[in-house]
């Protein structure tokens, strides 16, 4: 299978969120299905069932992380030798050229996209306009709405 880049800061919510799953919401879920056995018939029992299922939400992602985890290239944006160039893992500051409107993304992995926290794909087409591009050149989006240029003002490997 081939390699999904991601930044060390994604592969580490990631870590997180596994380890969380496993030593809280694991075992809560087990003493829940538990106590719902307790009480007895299990046909009807609605607590029962509800526990089951998020048994099984738990299970399901636990496996994905996993699995996101095996194919994953942590790539350390600090320890690149980018030489001012765009690449993945570093954080853009960007003009419209049409607006005049100020803005920043650091380009991350597809499963790490996250717009309201101005971080975007790799495979987006914003991040595929300015991957190689340095400071002062001019990135060409070709979006929904046409094309839209952005100046790109600073190249930071945060």
């Amino acid at each position: 299978m081939n390699k999904v880049p991601m930044t060390t800061a994604g592969a580490e919510r990631l870590r997180q969120e596994l380890n969380e799953l496993k030593t809280v919401a694991r075992p809560r879920v087990i003493a829940a299905i538990a106590e719902a056995r307790a009480h007895g018939d299990l046909k009807e029992n609605a607590e029962y069932h509800a526990a089951r299922e998020q048994q099984s939400f738990i299970e399901g992602r636990i496996s994905e992380i996993n699995g996101k985890l095996a194919n994953a290239q942590v790539i350390d944006v600090t320890k690149l030798k980018a030489e001012g160039k765009v690449v993945f893992g570093s954080t853009v500051d960007l003009i419209s050229e049409e607006t005049g409107e100020a803005v920043s993304y650091q380009i991350v992995g597809d499963d790490e996209a996250d717009i309201k926290k101005m971080r975007v794909s790799i495979s987006s087409p914003i991040a595929r306009a300015m991957i190689g591009k340095e400071a002062g050149d001019i990135a060409a989006v070709n979006a929904p709405g046409g094309v839209r240029e952005y100046e790109i003002v600073a190249v930071k490997y945060i």
